[in-house]
């Protein structure tokens, strides 16, 4: 198997060096210093589970790797529209594209059957820039339940859960997700290929629509935001508005509020990725959480009054931290 990871950030290195060690023909495609620090050094994974370091070939030219079998889709979502240089090389006639990103994914309606099949959502997938560098027919969904973060150049410190659970958009189990799941595991990793990935999706989400942007606005951890009355009150509101989508779109997500509440009350003092970004002055990754499920909602007729007032905030905060 040969395997590509573009975007081999915290979680795309973690990925790329568990395949490597599984024995992958694994390419890391990266840039700046971290990339320096993996064509020197290899990537250097510290681990609860145990330390080690994968040698696997980096790169910052896709065209040096070639087609692959596979590519680990490691960038932001609002990158995906301005990879197509990046991974065009990479590209084969049956080249799948596992793609790990959170919130509503640009496949979404691909194969999903009903009335709203093959409908394209403009919050992720504007005009269909996404779906014409990442064609749909390529996608194996992948939701990440792994907490990881580069702890400097080449360095990932794995702090938590192994499981990337996969899926087909047509809810089938495929040979390439079987195969797929297999070099993951072999690597270490969870990697249940789930005959509906949608409701991982929306499980998922759940947290991510609340805690992400209420963690920039606020620039509270979990368990500030957990414990705060007010706060609680809001995000519960918007869990409640996001399930009601869900289920209307044929989607039962099998987890109640109080679970995942109780869950992100668990992590403790940790910073969502929204709020990283934000302090770090990146693009803050919040149409595929909020803006796509506010969407969603217009086209299922679902009343979401609290996530329309977060996100036009969330929305306006987004476009001040770019300016």
């Amino acid at each position: 198997m040969k395997v590509a990871v573009l975007g081999a950030g915290a979680i795309g290195a973690y990925v790329g060096a568990a395949l490597h060690r599984a024995g992958a023909d694994t390419h890391l495609v990266a840039r700046g210093p971290h990339l320096a620090a993996m064509r020197r050094d290899g990537v250097r994974v510290l681990s609860p589970r145990g330390d080690f370091i994968a040698r696997a070939h980096a790169t910052d030219d896709p065209a040096e790797i070639g087609p692959v079998d596979f590519v680990f889709l490691g960038l932001k979502a609002n990158s995906y529209a301005a990879c197509g240089p990046l991974i065009e090389p990479l590209l084969h006639g049956t080249t799948a594209v596992v793609a790990a990103q959170n919130g509503i994914p640009w496949w979404y309606f691909h194969r999903h059957g009903g009335p709203h099949d093959g409908h394209r959502v403009e919050s992720v997938d504007p005009g269909g820039a996404v779906s014409a560098v990442l064609a749909p027919e390529r996608a194996i969904g992948c939701v990440v339940y792994a907490a990881t973060e580069l702890e400097g150049p080449g360095v990932v410190r794995h702090l938590e859960g192994t499981r990337f659970s996969i899926g087909e958009p047509d809810r089938g189990v495929s040979e390439r997700c079987l195969d797929f799941s297999e070099a993951m595991t072999a690597g270490g990793l969870k990697c249940p290929v789930e005959p509906d990935i949608r409701g991982d999706i929306w499980i998922k989400l759940l947290g991510n629509i609340s805690f992400n942007p209420i963690s920039a606005l606020a620039r509270a951890t979990m368990r500030q935001m957990c414990l705060h009355g007010g706060t609680r009150k809001v995000i519960e509101t918007m869990m409640a508005e996001t399930l009601a989508v869900a289920e209307a779109l044929g989607c039962e997500v099998g987890v109640s509020i109080e679970r995942r509440m109780a869950g992100a009350e668990r992590v403790g003092d940790h910073r969502t990725s929204t709020l990283q970004d934000l302090e770090r002055g990146k693009p803050l990754e919040l149409d595929v959480l909020l803006a796509a499920v506010v969407e969603l909602a217009d086209i299922t007729g679902v009343e979401v009054p609290t996530l329309r007032t977060v996100h036009a905030i969330s929305d306006l905060l987004a476009l001040r931290s770019a300016a």
